[in-house]
């Protein structure tokens, strides 16, 4: 009867988590739980928050589902089946006449009181060696070790993202409940998720407070605004594939599939909608905690089978590949985000024809592999990439610039964006980074770019979708739905003040154009930058080359006196004349180098960017600051005759 008092307090009514902030904070209340029960450390409870609230939001949607199906008079086959739905052993049970029951008649929560009159420990026994081992079974059979042929492809994900778990790792039954009816409390029809997903935002503030962000080579977390642009240039279309290389959490995947389900209308056809759950998404995630997170993360927002890779992409090395065996070669659309500043070893390198140790410029090189060519008429695959700063303007070391020429040389490189510094700052990063956009199949002739990197944001004031001038479905916002911190300072110049704004999504379609060049946007003739450099580095490979022809002759007297056995002096000048000939050779063909290698600088300079200069004198400045003097003081003895 105490147990029954207790869960009918629990239940609670559905908290609303309308941003990371009370996110952050609810899950807060669970891990200070987690802490006093086993799970001291992030490493511990992350992995066990990920399946108790994946089973938690799995089983709302189910339960949706199977409601909105009956409304319909259709048939639903859940995934999941008594006593193995968090409603039947997780839920928190009470005796209210108004209290939730199964399909089956049950309350909500019958199955754990009923283990709870079982006696201390009957829980515990039923998570380990029921609930755990049914879901591990989804996967593969325990028989004969083969993928269970009798399950559906989202039961077959539901036991790979399960089989991490072997047991529960709480060690108290009574905190395992309390974890339990708090996490019960979070219901699907209660997040906001402009901002993040639940079960990645989970992760990725963990992450944070494990102090991973510092270690592990730039594995920054795209925020879903921007992702959610990026999704719009590109527009992925029903029947295309989409990839992400290093997929993380499965942000890309999750707000592409949104895209193409938003196409589709209320009523797909039932083969378009198999496509889209089945054979449309592709991913390979390396992290061990990542991979079942993506899954999840994945199958909750509606992706029935997520074919993700767990292993290294950039070495080709598995840890399982069983979701991703009907993967295509190649793919139509790829979003993604690199990590940035890693470092790869030999057994990566060797892999690509330009070897660095630099992860990013790794990855570049393994899409332009993977984006599919053109063929019988039909355009190549086009991507749509977060770069940081570095890779766009370095161009001291060759793998860097090799890798850039290929881009442009395969591909139509069409958009560079540059975002401001603190887009990641949610990951507690400043690195100042850039989208670009592009398509396989013909040489960049033109780059348009957009600035962007004058809007202030921060963590409390995050890019959003409006800052690109798009609204939640791709349209375009009107001037007055746009962010003051976007068109303040432009709208403060008189001349501005009948005009539209540009917007990126208002000029995104005039690229290109002359129509698209603004106060912000710019368009590049890469052609005629790359005609320019050649014409311009030919006088130093012709200097270099009569060089090399003056060259010969004197290695062949240089021969000739050593076989005539001349004087050291003659032989000493021959060698001088040699070594001075072979080090303007260097210095020729190293400035042939440098203005090849200049034409690969990418970097977003806006050429109408309006410098503020100080024009005041020296002595105005040393006045100002003897008056900001004057004022500190009067403060200071005001507040010494307040005290």
């Amino acid at each position: 009867m105490l147990e029954k008092v207790k869960s009918a307090r629990r239940a609670k009514s559905p908290k609303t988590i309308a941003s990371t902030q009370s996110l952050s904070s609810f899950v807060k209340a669970i891990c200070d739980v987690m802490r006093r029960s086993n799970c001291a450390s992030a490493l511990q409870y992350v992995p066990e928050l990920t399946w108790i609230l994946f089973l938690r939001i799995l089983d709302a949607q189910e339960q949706k589902a199977l409601e909105q199906a009956e409304a319909l008079g259709n048939d639903y086959s859940p995934a999941l089946r008594a006593p193995y739905r968090w409603q039947d052993w997780a839920a928190p049970y009470s005796e209210k006449p108004d209290a939730p029951k199964t399909p089956e008649g049950y309350r909500f929560g019958w199955k754990r009181q009923a283990l709870f009159e079982a006696g201390e420990g009957s829980l515990f026994d039923f998570i380990n060696n029921q609930l755990l081992p049914h879901l591990h079974r989804l996967d593969v059979d325990p028989r004969t070790q083969l993928p269970n042929a009798g399950a559906s492809p989202k039961q077959r994900v539901i036991g790979r993202i399960m089989t991490a778990v072997e047991k529960v790792r709480v060690d108290s039954e009574t905190n395992l409940c309390d974890i339990f009816d708090k996490v019960h409390e979070i219901h699907i029809d209660h997040i906001d998720d402009t901002h993040f997903f639940t079960l990645s935002q989970v992760y990725e503030d963990l992450l944070l407070k494990m102090g991973e962000k510092n270690s592990d080579g730039g594995q920054f977390f795209t925020p879903r605004e921007v992702i959610r642009a990026m999704v719009n240039v590109l527009d992925p279309q029903p029947g295309e594939t989409v990839y992400d290389p290093c997929c993380g959490t499965g942000g890309f995947l999750a707000v592409a599939y949104e895209h193409i389900a938003y196409q589709l209308g209320q009523s797909p056809a039932s083969t378009v909608l198999e496509t889209l759950k089945h054979d449309t998404f592709f991913g390979r995630e390396k992290e061990n905690l990542v991979f079942p997170i993506a899954l999840a993360n994945l199958i909750l927002h509606g992706i029935d089978q997520p074919n993700l890779w767990h292993g290294n992409t950039l070495t080709g090395k598995q840890t399982y590949d069983g979701l991703f065996e009907h993967a295509p070669a190649t793919f139509d659309v790829i979003l993604t985000n690199p990590p940035f500043g890693g470092k790869e070893g030999s057994d990566a390198q060797k892999n690509y024809d330009f070897e660095t140790g630099s992860t990013q410029v790794l990855f570049v090189q393994h899409i332009l592999d993977e984006l599919k060519a053109p063929l019988d008429g039909k355009p190549g695959g086009r991507c749509g990439i977060v770069l940081d700063e570095g890779l766009l303007f370095r161009t001291n070391e060759s793998a860097f610039v090799e890798t850039k020429r290929k881009l442009v040389d395969e591909c139509d490189l069409w958009c560079i964006v540059s975002l401001p510094g603190g887009v990641f700052s949610t990951a507690g990063a400043g690195v100042k980074t850039n989208l670009l956009f592009f398509r396989k199949g013909s040489k960049t002739e033109r780059i348009w770019y957009y600035d962007l990197s004058q809007v202030k944001v921060g963590k409390k004031s995050p890019m959003t979708l409006a800052h690109f001038g798009f609204d939640r479905h791709g349209g375009l916002l009107s001037d007055a739905e746009l962010p003051s911190t976007l068109t303040a300072d432009w709208l403060a110049v008189e001349e501005n003040k009948d005009k539209l704004f540009p917007s990126f999504a208002r000029l995104l379609a005039k690229h290109g154009t002359p129509e698209a060049d603004s106060d912000f946007s710019w368009t590049v003739d890469f052609a005629a930058r790359r005609a320019k450099a050649r014409a311009d580095l030919q006088p130093f490979i012709d200097e270099a080359n009569r060089l090399t022809e003056e060259l010969l002759p004197l290695r062949e007297t240089l021969k000739a006196l050593k076989r005539d056995k001349a004087g050291k002096d003659k032989i000493a000048a021959a060698e001088d004349a040699i070594k001075t000939k072979e080090k303007a050779i260097r210095e020729a063909q190293a400035k042939a180098s440098d203005i090849d290698a200049a034409v690969f600088d990418l970097k977003a300079v806006n050429p109408h960017a309006k410098a503020v200069t100080d024009t005041r004198t020296v002595q105005q400045i040393i006045d100002n600051i003897n008056h900001q003097g004057e004022v500190v003081a009067r403060a200071m003895a005001n507040l010494t005759a307040m005290i």
